[in-house]
């Protein structure tokens, strides 16, 4: 394998920011759907809760085993896979003619997204140097946070012009384009033909990941007590403890626990990690609070998270630049460090406080993220070798998931206990009934009640996540290096038949510069 570049490694990014869109979409975006599709396809409240987290469900069980098919068949191959799947299913989903129709065609889009998540960021260290690896890992991350306000904005118009369908209709141009450009433009990695599958592992990690991952979800729904909760939460915890035991022992394991004797892969996951964390967090609050403080539709709620996607493109566009100059240990710190202030400010919102204060808040905490999440990337996916970078990116992005789940479901839960513990028993099931039961009333002092229990809310939700990205601050002076890489030789024999590199350092290990 030659140490040079691929010569058309950047136009190959353009197929991957394709891809990354399409997916992004697909996350967002359903959600504007759910009533026209509860009414079309006669669908209860179960039923809807099925649409949403079906996807979840298979795309958190997916991921590792399916960064072990990019290793094994090769990651063109399993992308181009992935695009059909994700392109077919698209349309199943929109012409489903049932619920049950649905809930498979969105099982099957999990699995597609499964497939296309760790294969992209696998592809990374293969096409591009360190040098470029931050930039190219912003860029995917842009596009990939991109989809997050487009979604719902492209959603409404389509939703406002065409049946709930066009949602889904819409991924399939995606969907084309970026199968076109992976064909041209994408290059085929090694594949390692003699690689055993492991059953054992395949079926743990699935287990655990999807238990977790359900468990998550319906904590905003159940709370923490509920058996429905428990029960998964601890029999996924079982699950991923016998799957670390069995990974240890396996003879050709699924995940090479060697990856977290790596410092760098550690605490770059763990910091991408606690990043989700609190971004699912601040975006799950963000458009209730426009919606009950402010008085927006849905509409003008995502057009207020733009100075929040504005500002982590600004950070996204310097952050390579950052990493070079300053190194990643200060260039993740200085993110930190914005994306703690700005919570802090966040936390002073009070009733009164209108579009002016959200945006500067959101934009410096959006500038923040754009300046951590691609250099704690590319520490993680710097260390890994061309043999392990898929299920070593699958692992990250598994963990990263789980973190945004866990974000939303464990501020949301905070967010909720606040208000409720401020309200009056009528206005409890949410912010929204609350004022609806004000305006019955004809009560403002009622109103006036709901709204102030609401802000509260977030404002803990905000300080707890700046509690957060204080921790970031210490993990990434800890644990990541204070110069950038240099580039990286050819890799050895050793190194493609999947050998842990040399420069591995246990997390105890005092860290370069």
């Amino acid at each position: 394998m030659s140490s040079q570049p691929h010569p058309h490694r950047w136009w190959a990014l353009i197929a991957l920011v394709l891809t990354s869109l399409a997916v992004g979409f697909d996350v967002t975006i359903l959600n504007l759907a759910l009533p026209s599709m509860a009414e079309d396809l006669h669908a209860g409240n179960a039923q809807l809760q099925w649409f949403v987290t079906v996807y979840t469900l298979v795309l958190a069980a997916g991921m590792i085993p399916a960064g072990m098919a990019g290793d094994r068949f090769g990651r063109k191959r399993t992308l181009l896979a992935a695009l059909v799947i994700f392109g077919v299913s698209s349309l199943a989903a929109a012409y489903a003619p049932s619920t049950g129709v649905f809930i498979a065609a969105r099982a099957a889009l999990g699995l597609g997204a499964a497939l296309i998540m760790p294969t992209m960021l696998a592809l990374i260290p293969a096409m591009f140097t360190a040098q470029e690896r931050p930039k190219a890992i912003g860029t995917l991350a842009s596009a990939s946070m991109l989809a997050f306000p487009v979604g719902p904005l492209l959603g409404g118009w389509l939703l406002s012009h065409f049946w709930w369908g066009s949602v889904f209709l819409i991924n399939i141009p995606v969907v084309v384009l970026a199968f076109l450009a992976v064909a041209v433009w994408l290059p085929e990695s090694p594949r390692e033909r003699g690689r055993r599958i492991d059953a054992g592992g395949l079926v743990l990690s699935s287990a655990a990941l999807t238990s977790l991952t359900y468990g998550l979800i319906e904590i905003g729904e159940r709370g923490w007590t509920d058996v429905a909760v428990l029960g998964p939460l601890i029999g996924g915890t079982a699950a991923l403890v016998l799957f670390v035991l069995w990974e240890r022992r396996a003879g050709a394991p699924l995940v090479n626990l060697s990856l977290f004797a790596d410092a760098r892969f550690t605490a770059g996951t763990a910091l991408a990690t606690l990043v989700n964390f609190t971004m699912f967090g601040v975006l799950f609050a963000l458009p209730q609070y426009f919606q009950a403080n402010l008085g927006t539709d849905a509409m003008g709620s995502s057009l207020r998270l733009l100075p929040l996607i504005a500002g982590m493109l600004a950070g996204m566009s310097a952050a390579a630049r950052l990493s070079r100059t300053i190194g990643p240990k200060r260039a993740a710190c200085l993110g930190f460090v914005l994306l703690t202030a700005s919570l802090f400010w966040g936390a002073a919102t009070s009733t009164g406080s209108g579009t002016a204060f959200a945006a500067g808040w959101t934009a410096l905490y959006g500038l923040g993220l754009g300046c951590v999440l691609p250099t704690v990337m590319d520490a993680a996916l710097g260390t890994l070798s061309p043999a392990n970078a898929g299920v070593g990116a699958a692992v990250n992005q598994s963990i990263r998931t789980l973190g945004g789940s866990f974000g939303a479901a464990v501020l949301g839960s905070i967010l909720t206990s606040a208000y409720r513990a401020a309200v009056p028993p009528e206005a409890r099931e949410s912010v929204f009934a609350g004022l609806a039961a004000a305006r019955t009333t004809g009560s403002a002092a009622l109103a006036g009640t709901v709204r102030s229990a609401f802000v509260h809310g977030l404002d803990i939700v905000l300080v707890t996540s700046a509690g957060l990205g204080l921790l970031g601050v210490l993990v990434a002076l800890a644990w990541l290096p204070g110069t950038p890489d240099r580039p990286r030789p050819a890799p050895s024999r050793h190194a493609r038949q999947g050998h842990v590199p040399d420069r591995r350092r246990s997390p105890g290990s005092t860290p370069r510069g």
